[in-house]
């Protein structure tokens, strides 16, 4: 890659060493080889892609291990504690504070294999779960029983329960259920040196107690040690622990000792082990409790002028019977506004927002929704300071809501630049009668360190996320992180109140413990740390530190002074997204393209749970070669191509789906380019990027082609010769193409009686191989009044080659088009596709590749055949006489990503169908991906997650506009040959 910067030497300090590394824990990835069932994994990808979580930390670990069952996880702790290297237990990743990440260690990743749910009780209200399972996966499986699991964090769509307990997670309904904590009974966890050992509520002084206690083991000391300290610093665990719903700072000292519901003095190690950010040990399985799932929820967001009037509301809406108070301010909706994804959502805010309380009514509590909402509009319209309310009654309406509040986090790291309302202080908890005036105290604080930050809130439990705005790549920046976390840690202890109310201690927080718990309590976890790790080998550095090594918040910085990175010059134009390596760093790390059945990303992940095919992944790996955490020219390297980037099938998902708007298929696009411009492309790279030419060649040799590639033995040909799998369906040769059949018929409609003028695209596919949906589009346009013309002059879309990194190819077509295309939209011309990736490439790729305002009016002007029926609403001027057929529909990636996937449910609806709109993400065809023989067994994989959302649905007859997707399902048992495109239903019941 083309580069304007020299690599520094720091950065190849950071190659050398990583090198070095490598050696050093050669024999330490052998015994682990040698020991686990599982995989290890001590190459560079591994350790590049375990060394950063959510947080704003990275560490470089040794190498992974991804556990089959307890005994692989026993067998890698001992083997780490014979090499002396440090252990750390993950789940997703997506912690913010830095408790996933730390130097040297071997990474256990829970996440991959241990995932079962291994019990179900519903009449006892309780679960059985490994610790990779993923909770809203967990909750999938309880709403038969009408049951959930009661915690509710943010990331719940992939966050792992097993990080939930580690953390002591919580969520927007701590208000109504509180914290983990309270509902984990029973664990099984491996300790320090491999032992195994069962968690429970053991009775104090009862036979079962005393027959634990009088033994010589490590259980037993556990037992004795952790009553002693729990006993000899009562008066201090009464004074210095706060009484909030919410406080995940230090060990649950507080905790481990209590009376269970007969009245009995219990003692419950499980407690002690939720929010230990296994520097305890590893949780290797959970009994968890349960909460009945509340019938029906009711919602209203009350919208302020101002942020302290808001909180000022807090402790009066306590005064109901709510379940959650959550807070957002204008930041968020701003963020929102700005955001493909979320900018639906944020819509309805009413402008002069600058902060909102969402207040939630479950029919657990409140028998009448709209009363109980009269009366909150009574308290805080009439009487209070809110100007509007937004009521939501129903579950779709609300859904938009929580989207909105559960976007807060990833929305704010999307701000443009290097300063960026960073993590580190941000959810300190105080009791909520007092937030607002704590609130005042913070604002000074940042006025006094001359910046502002993001408001927003699990307000009803008195956790304010306040994030400010710092550049952490300058040293300034980071030490004015640290003077603002010490202020308002100050604060805090004056409100006696949690310096960590859900996020938990990490690497940014867990120096301040001392301050919180005072001398006496700080020696007490010391204590408990050295009797469960007697070498503090289990996550050192976080909730608890040696004195003689004290934990600094400053250290340890993904983006630090001393970063740098390369912007290479690229043949796209990454402006729009501040450049290559902006738009690379914008990948937080939160985890989102982890998220197991909702939106499209990220396809590859889903189908194979492995880190590397996320979209957090692949810009991991980016990043490290931009910044020198690897060599840049790794880039070109065969194998990173391979394992890396190719898995990435562009559904363009990421773009939507992720938060930030990390684009990968852009990003893909571009090093693919660089690649084939130093190395070559391969003879099929050329193939599938000039497909239009094969086909069109195929179309004009029918049926001689056809036959072709039926005869036996052709297929293993292909597949030897050019890599395309011999299992695939090929697509037949049309004996008459679309614009032969347009220049054979006169047009339905003249010009002069038409109120409107098309350009019908012929794309490669509709054209040469599955005419049928084009004509059908043709005669569906005219019978709404509109002139249509298929034109010969234009050239293939550039898709194809786009797609396989053939950019010069790609602008060539792109050129042609807009010249073609820009002199019929002076005369009044529009621009409609029947295939949607090649629709979404005039509106959104073509930009990138030509400069102009003649493609900025074509990308104005183009449109998908369903959305230009919709958004003209053309289909109403029409007879229809719908069928009443139930379809269930597969949107197209491309305009999921562009926001453009719901008009033809739209059409299809107005035309008298049923239809389904499936939630079933990307095909896993993706032009030639699916086609490419080393990825068949992926594509199918991926492909049979839409199989089963189709079998699931009581529309039994499939519709997808996208020509792979059709293509893909075509080779399914959902379907009897190709499914139709949508157009094609319309063209059976409009007149």
């Amino acid at each position: 890659m083309a580069q304007d910067t020299q690599t520094s030497g720091r950065q190849r300090d950071r190659e050398v060493s990583l090198r070095e590394t490598s050696a050093e824990y050669a024999a330490l990835a052998a015994d682990l080889r040698a020991a686990v069932d599982g995989s290890v994994r001590f190459d560079e990808y591994a350790q590049v892609l375990y060394a950063t979580d959510g947080s704003i930390y990275q560490a470089q670990p040794a190498g992974a291990v991804e556990p089959r069952h307890t005994e692989d996880v026993q067998a890698a702790v001992r083997v780490a504690a014979d090499h002396d290297v440090p252990v750390i237990a993950r789940g997703a990743g997506s912690s913010l504070a830095g408790q996933a990440v730390g130097p040297g260690c071997v990474v256990l990743d829970l996440s991959t294999h241990m995932d079962d749910i291994v019990d179900i009780r519903p009449e006892d209200r309780r679960a059985v779960v490994q610790p990779g399972v993923v909770q809203d996966e967990l909750d999938a499986a309880l709403a038969e029983y009408g049951l959930k699991f009661a915690p509710d964090p943010a990331s719940s769509n992939r966050a792992t329960v097993g990080g939930g307990i580690g953390n002591n997670s919580t969520g927007a309904h701590s208000v109504r259920y509180g914290i983990t904590d309270a509902y984990t009974e029973r664990l099984s966890v491996v300790l320090a040196d491999g032992t195994r050992i069962e968690t429970r509520e053991v009775v104090l002084d009862s036979p079962e107690w005393e027959a634990i206690v009088e033994s010589d083991s490590r259980e037993a000391e556990l037992y004795r040690t952790v009553r002693r300290l729990v006993e000899d610093n009562a008066a201090e665990i009464d004074a210095r622990y706060p009484d909030l719903k919410r406080n995940v700072s230090g060990y649950n000292l507080q905790k481990v000792i209590y009376e269970n519901e007969a009245g009995e003095d219990v003692i419950n190690l499980s407690k002690l082990f939720v929010g230990a950010e296994s520097t305890l040990g590893v949780v290797v399985e959970a009994e968890v409790s349960l909460v009945t799932k509340p019938a029906e929820t009711a919602l209203a967001l009350y919208c302020f002028e101002d942020l302290i009037d808001a909180l000022e509301a807090v402790p009066q809406a306590l005064e109901y019977d709510v379940s959650a108070v959550e807070l957002m301010d204008d930041e968020v909706f701003r963020l929102a506004g700005e955001s493909e994804q979320y900018a639906a959502y944020e819509e309805p805010i009413p402008d002069g927002t600058a902060a909102s309380l969402m207040v939630e009514f479950d029919s657990e509590l409140v028998d009448d929704f709209e009363a109980a909402i009269g009366r909150t509009n009574e308290r805080f319209l009439a009487e209070g300071d809110a100007f509007d309310v937004i009521e939501a009654y129903t579950p779709e309406d609300q859904a938009d809501l929580w989207k909105l509040r559960k976007a807060a986090i990833p929305l704010l790291m999307s701000l443009k630049g290097d300063p960026k309302p960073y993590p580190f202080i941000e959810d300190a908890t105080v009791p909520p009668a007092e937030l607002a005036e704590y609130t005042r105290k913070f604002m000074d604080v940042l006025d006094d360190h001359d910046t502002t930050a993001a408001y927003f809130a699990h307000a009803g439990s008195g956790t304010l996320h306040i994030r400010p705005i710092l550049n952490l790549k300058r040293d300034e920046g980071v030490q004015t992180m640290r003077s603002i976390s010490d202020d308002v840690t100050d604060i805090v202890v004056g409100h006696h109140g949690a310096f960590s109310g859900e996020h938990g201690d990490g690497l940014a927080r867990s120096e301040f413990n001392p301050k919180m718990y005072g001398e006496d309590l700080w020696g007490a976890f010391q204590e408990l740390k050295t009797a469960f790790d007697p070498d503090w080998r289990m996550n050192p550095g976080k909730v608890v530190y040696r004195d003689d090594d004290p934990t600094d918040m400053r250290e340890h910085l993904r983006y630090g002074p001393e970063y740098s990175s390369i912007e290479p010059q690229t043949e796209l134009d990454f402006s729009e997204e501040g450049g290559f390596s902006h738009l690379v760093e914008l990948c937080n790390g939160c985890g989102t393209c982890r998220q197991e059945d909702t939106d499209v990303m990220c396809p590859t992940y889903r189908a194979t749970d492995d880190e590397l095919a996320t979209t957090r992944g692949r810009a991991n790996m980016l990043r490290a070669a931009i910044s020198g955490e690897i060599a840049p020219e790794r880039l070109f390297d065969e194998a990173f191509q391979r394992d890396v980037l190719d898995l990435c099938v562009g559904c363009k998902g990421c773009k939507s789906d992720c938060p930030t708007g990390v684009d990968m298929a852009k990003l893909k696009t571009e090093v693919k380019h660089q690649y084939h411009e130093q190395e070559g492309a391969s003879l099929r790279t050329k193939l599938f990027g000039h497909i239009d030419r094969l086909s069109g060649l195929g179309s004009r040799l029918s049926p001689l082609s056809n036959w072709a590639t039926a005869i036996p033995g052709s297929r293993t040909v292909l597949e030897s010769v050019f890599g395309i799998a011999a299992e695939r369906s090929l697509p037949p040769f049309a004996d008459e193409s679309l614009q032969q059949w347009a220049n054979d018929r006169d047009p339905g409609v003249s010009v002069a009686e038409a109120e409107r003028k098309v350009l019908l695209f012929p794309d490669t596919y509709t054209n040469y191989n599955y005419p049928e949906p084009g004509k059908a589009a043709v005669r569906i346009l005219e019978a709404a009044g509109v002139h249509v013309r298929i034109p010969t002059e234009v050239a293939a879309s550039g898709r194809a080659a786009y797609s396989v990194g053939l950019l010069d190819e790609a602008r060539e077509r792109a050129q042609t088009n807009v010249d073609v295309f820009a002199e019929y939209l002076e005369e009044g011309w529009e621009v409609v596709s029947v295939e949607p990736s090649d629709a979404v490439l005039f509106q959104d790729e073509y930009t990138d590749l030509l400069p102009g305002s003649d493609v900025e009016r074509v990308a104005a002007h183009a449109y998908g055949v369903c959305e230009y029926l919709d958004v003209h609403r053309l289909i109403e001027d029409v007879d229809t006489s719908g069928a009443n057929i139930p379809l269930s529909y597969h949107g197209h990636c491309h305009q999921h990503a562009a926001g453009k996937d719901h008009h033809a449910v739209g059409v299809l609806r107005r035309a008298g169908y049923e239809v389904d709109p499936l939630d079933s993400g990307c095909c896993g065809m993706a032009g030639s991906f699916g086609y490419e023989a080393e990825h068949y067994e992926i594509s199918t994989a991926i492909g049979e997650l839409l199989f089963e959302k189709v079998r699931a649905s009581d529309a039994p007859l499939v519709v997808a506009p996208g020509g792979s997707c059709r293509s893909q399902i075509g080779d399914s048992d959902v379907s009897a040959g190709n499914p139709p495109h949508p157009v094609e239903m319309l063209d059976r019941v409009v007149e």
